[in-house]
């Protein structure tokens, strides 16, 4: 398995995987409006450009992708046939020792708290919802 950085004519492809899989874990517990806010926000492709992007590879089949602005994870997903492989733990490494982050936030879906909390992610505050209708759990990684 191959991880690195994602080159911006695979965001598509990296947005579509994002999409599939937050229809199957996360979508059902969303209500219409949040599944709208999701999608919308992987489809602006201007905005998906500032991300800083990772993808796992294995051959030309893309495995999982995390993508953050800054200090900021704003989407993990992995194929789901590929879950508990260590992929996701692979990318945050990936990305930790790119930006060399000491610190890190994330607004983890409901589906993903435990996944977070494997990296050695730990809750900040109670579930929120936001305006926009997304669920999230607030999250921190502190380097020790």
């Amino acid at each position: 398995m191959l991880i690195r950085r994602i080159r911006e004519p695979e965001l598509p492809a990296a947005m579509d995987l994002c999409w599939r899989v937050f229809q199957e874990f996360e979508g059902p517990d969303y209500a219409p409006e949040g599944v709208e806010a999701f999608h919308a926000y992987i489809s602006d492709t201007e905005q998906a450009k500032h991300l800083i992007g990772f993808g796992a590879w294995e051959d030309q089949h893309l495995l999982g992708v995390l993508a953050a602005e800054g200090d900021h994870i704003a989407l993990l997903f992995v194929d789901p046939a590929f879950h508990r492989q260590g992929i996701g733990r692979k990318l945050f490494q990936a990305y930790r020792a790119a930006g060399d982050w000491s610190r890190v936030t994330v607004h983890s879906s409901p589906y993903a708290v435990e996944v977070y909390r494997h990296l050695g992610f730990s809750p900040t505050a109670e579930e929120q919802l936001s305006p926009d209708g997304i669920r999230y759990m607030p999250m921190v990684w502190e380097q020790t």
